[in-house]
């Protein structure tokens, strides 16, 4: 059997600190706007607990009931392609920018 060959370490780009932060999921609006009460209802509930909590409330909704995360969650994505197409729009200049140079 051969030997196995070191497996090469690839680095992560950095992230970009001006880049649009992305937009957030409906579960994700509904656990910023709900964990705070099951905080207040459990006060001796762990972080990883208050996750499982939230989790099984969300699965409990009905399609109504998550209507109004869904549709923050849609604007969200919609302010997130905006922000972004500006960013990739400003970014393709800089970079012709540094090639000029």
């Amino acid at each position: 059997m051969p030997p196995k060959e070191a497996k090469r370490r690839t680095q992560r780009r950095k992230k970009d600190p001006n880049a649009p932060k992305r937009g957030l999921s409906a579960y994700m609006f509904f656990a910023n706007e709900n964990r705070d009460i099951v905080k207040a209802e459990n006060p001796n509930i762990t972080f990883g607990q208050v996750g499982k909590v939230l989790g099984e409330k969300w699965k409990a909704l009905t399609a109504e009931e998550k209507e109004p995360y869904e549709a923050k969650a849609k604007a969200d994505k919609k302010r997130y392609e905006s922000e972004k197409e500006l960013y990739m729009a400003t970014q393709v200049h800089a970079d012709d920018e540094e090639e000029e140079k």
